[in-house]
């Protein structure tokens, strides 16, 4: 859906194709054999600003194509440049949140510009610096980077930004999110000038105005898709259940699919990786990523998930953002994620390139105010598939009729819908205390 603000130089369909964008046969013909002939809502939008020169400030979710968005302009335009980039000096830098988001930009530039002469490099935190330093001497046409890498090769003088006339900053919003809004503006002050930038965001934060405004100089603006919408083929659904039932429920559900591959996100890294090893003791083949683990851990497990070889990977939000990972048909929210955007983020990564996909999310008792910044975020209510909002429970002391406290009956999701959650009884022995989790809820 574009914005009427997106009208200058757009004629209804007149763009609906690449080849009438004003792209190049070669790179038209690349795309055919990629199996892309039609462009995404972003595509359509971004690609002809680009071909012009524009900056542009792209808003919309993961798994709408930005990768192209910005490659196809990028690549256009580097074909037309004349001779080899100098020694040490980049043309264009593509910056990325995290290791896993570089490799996969990566990995999508370089069957654009195979049989070219122009070079595709990467540098990333994790991987050994000197053969970064020995590839970036000889000048790169297109640099994949992350932020605080990026620096470290700048303060070692292993390369300079002062001809780099191309920019991209891709979900832009997680390197804020991430800490690195210093990094960013001290990389803004190496850069040559003029430039084309352009900068892709999910969301648009206070701080993200500061970014756009340093980085960009009167940006077209397309927007496909609301910040906190989800994609339209996702079905989503919410367990009220306490924490203690979440894993049984977890494995009761993914057994119901298991030759279908799922995500499961966690909160932290030595929570993702004890549920890993439970999953592995149920029987399913299992894989961790998060940010303890080395790079060559987090792209093994990444390239069995992609393989089909692990059936289910757990996660921190490392992984919520630009993976592209096909058919993955199942998003678990173990944990509720503390930022409300990233479980958009997160549930974004199925339902990719049209197809359909299962959001389903675990809510205990201490979560409800996550659940509600959640929901308001997104401006809907997630259907309850089990159990009962922990703060529409009876009042501390009231103790409903024709209810025990005695172990509760049915499955990890606390029964029927519109039945008892477990854990209920434990929460109000905690209120009654005066503080603990009950507390919490009370307050979200």
């Amino acid at each position: 859906m574009a914005f009427a603000h997106l009208g200058q130089g757009l004629k209804g369909n007149e763009l609906n194709l690449f080849q009438e964008m004003g792209l190049p046969g070669p790179l038209v013909k690349k795309l055919t054999q990629m199996g892309i002939d039609e462009p995404t809502p972003i595509q359509t939008h971004a690609i002809p600003y680009g071909l012009d020169g524009e900056d542009v400030l792209g808003l919309a979710q993961t798994g709408t194509g930005k990768t192209l968005a910005f490659g196809l302009p990028l690549v256009t335009q580097l074909m037309e440049m004349q001779g080899k980039p100098a020694p040490k000096t980049v043309r264009s830098l593509i910056l990325a949140p995290t290791r896993e988001l570089a490799g996969q930009i990566k990995d999508s530039l370089i069957p654009l510009v195979a049989g070219s002469p122009l070079k595709v490099g990467v540098v990333v935190g994790g991987a050994g610096i000197n053969p970064q330093i020995n590839r970036l001497s000889k000048g790169t046409d297109i640099l994949v980077a992350t932020p605080g890498r990026l620096l470290d090769l700048l303060d070692r003088r292993a390369l300079t930004l002062q001809e780099t006339r191309f920019l991209v900053l891709d979900e832009a919003d997680q390197m804020l999110d991430l800490g690195f809004i210093h990094a960013l503006r001290k990389i803004a002050g190496m850069l040559a000038t003029p430039r084309q930038t352009m900068l892709f965001s999910a969301t648009m934060p206070k701080q993200m105005e500061e970014i756009a405004g340093s980085y960009l100089t009167h940006p077209k603006r397309v927007q496909v898709s609301p910040p906190g919408k989800a994609a339209d083929k996702i079905t989503q659904e919410i367990h009220f259940i306490a924490k203690s039932e979440k894993p049984n429920l977890l494995i009761e559900l993914i057994d119901k699919h298991r030759d279908e591959r799922a995500l499961v996100f966690g909160r932290t890294k030595h929570g993702s990786d004890k549920l890993a090893r439970k999953l592995e003791q149920a029987g399913f083949a299992v894989a961790a990523i998060h940010g303890n683990k080395s790079q060559g851990q987090r792209e093994r497990a990444l390239k069995a998930f992609r393989d089909g070889q692990v059936k289910v990977l757990v996660a921190t939000d490392v992984a919520a953002r630009g993976l592209d990972i096909p058919d993955v048909k199942h998003v678990y929210n173990f944990d509720l994620p503390n930022v409300p955007e990233n479980y958009v983020h997160r549930i974004g990564r199925t339902a990719r390139a049209g197809k359909d996909g299962a959001a389903v999310a675990f809510c205990s008792p201490d979560e409800m105010g996550e659940l509600k910044d959640i929901q308001k975020v997104m401006k809907i209510s997630i259907p309850v598939a089990s159990g009962r909002p922990w703060e529409n429970l009876p009042e501390p002391g009231v103790k409903p009729k024709g209810r025990g406290n005695g172990p509760r009956r049915g499955n990890g999701g606390g029964g029927k819908p519109g039945g008892k959650p477990g854990g209920a009884p434990g929460r109000s022995r905690r209120r009654r205390r005066g503080g603990g989790g009950g507390g919490r809820a009370k307050a979200a």
